[in-house]
């Protein structure tokens, strides 16, 4: 067993997210060949059934044009290569579109099972891949056997498509030295449409079958041990920015429950621009509890939830500063205050009677 590549049976961690996106970075990412494949037949079923006919016409006239005047080009002479020059644009502007449709087809067919990935790592010069001991291990390793399997398989079924297609136009296909041009293509395109149809179907289940192993495969190299996923969590617990992240997002949730909470306070004691404390009291409680605190913007937070809610707002600067200063948010105030917030709640208890009172008058 290698020191730095550690045996399947000791792999028994789902990998991380950080291993995963190191995994893409360096290119090791899903993929199966058979789904391109399928993507690039179907983009070849679609150019021979749509494209292909204008394709073919578009090449038989500028070929037909420069062959009726062959007779003006002199074999050697300068005409001959603006004959060969023309003719080859042509060629190639007519095959344009379905090379590009190809290419679209090839891409798909990548993205599809991962997201754009562009890395130099399998570029890089590895001893493994000249290396004949290396080299006989993939020879005769399980991967090589699937990938003769799927061969085997695709052979045999390809080529029962072919007959069962072929077969049944048999007697059509042995006039056809005799036929008439534009017959004998519509012969084939129709017998062509038959073959990339049934193709499509046969590897539409041999594409979800292979994408299903090389994701398995892939997923069992990315799993870890439980000695990387220690060392991954160490490493990641001491970088300063992972840290600083954590904290900050800590803080934020910590926040948002603390501005959640305000609207079930009693009473919000504020110095008029700088701090404000939320507290919450009732008969059940043995003392005050501070529900939320803060200074200057999260200080203006809490007044204006405060005035959204209808709950009464003391201003008594000495106060809420010993309270910002000497109670936590989720505790009772310390002793030391009980007397000065008894005060402002009996206020504040004394203001919601009389309007009780006025009410119901």
């Amino acid at each position: 067993m290698s020191d730095d590549k550690p045996e399947q049976s000791e792999k028994t961690e789902d990998p991380s997210q950080k291993r995963l996106e190191d995994a893409h970075k360096k290119g090791d990412v899903v993929k199966s060949q058979e789904v391109t494949t399928w993507f690039m037949i179907l983009g070849s079923a679609l150019i021979f059934a749509f494209v292909a006919p204008m394709t073919s016409a578009q090449i038989m006239t500028s070929l037909g044009d420069y062959l009726g005047r062959a007779d003006l080009y002199e074999v050697g002479g300068p005409g001959f290569n603006q004959f060969v020059y023309g003719a080859t644009i042509s060629l190639l502007s007519a095959l344009l579109i379905p090379m590009i449709l190809l290419a679209l087809c090839g891409i798909a067919g990548n993205m599809v099972q991962h997201r754009m990935v562009f890395s130099a790592e399998n570029l890089k010069p590895k001893f493994s891949k000249v290396s004949p001991l290396a080299g006989a291990k993939r020879l005769f390793s399980s991967e090589a056997l699937v990938n003769f399997g799927k061969g085997l398989f695709k052979l045999v079924v390809f080529s029962t498509i072919m007959v069962l297609v072929v077969w049944p136009d048999r007697d059509r296909l042995s006039t056809i030295m005799t036929a008439d041009p534009v017959v004998t293509l519509e012969l084939f395109q129709e017998i062509g449409i038959k073959i990339f149809i049934a193709t499509l179907i046969a590897i539409t289940i041999v594409a979800l079958l292979d994408y299903i192993y090389m994701r398995h495969k892939w997923w069992q190299r990315q799993m870890m041990t439980v000695k990387e996923v220690r060392d991954e969590y160490k490493q990641m617990e001491g970088d300063p920015h992972v840290k600083g992240r954590i904290r900050q997002i800590r803080m934020e949730r910590s926040r948002k429950r603390m501005m959640a909470a305000v609207p079930d306070a009693t009473v919000v004691v504020t110095n008029p621009t700088h701090f404000a404390v939320a507290l919450k009291y009732d008969k059940d409680m043995a003392a005050p509890e501070v529900l939320a605190k803060g200074v200057d913007a999260v200080a203006l937070r809490i007044r204006g939830l405060a005035r959204d809610h209808d709950i009464p707002i003391v201003e008594n600067p000495p106060l809420a500063r010993a309270l910002y200063a000497g109670a936590e948010v989720g505790e009772t105030i310390p002793a030391e205050h009980f007397k000065a917030v008894a005060q402002i709640i009996g206020y504040v208890m004394r203001l919601k009677n009389r309007s009780s009172w006025r009410s119901g008058n």
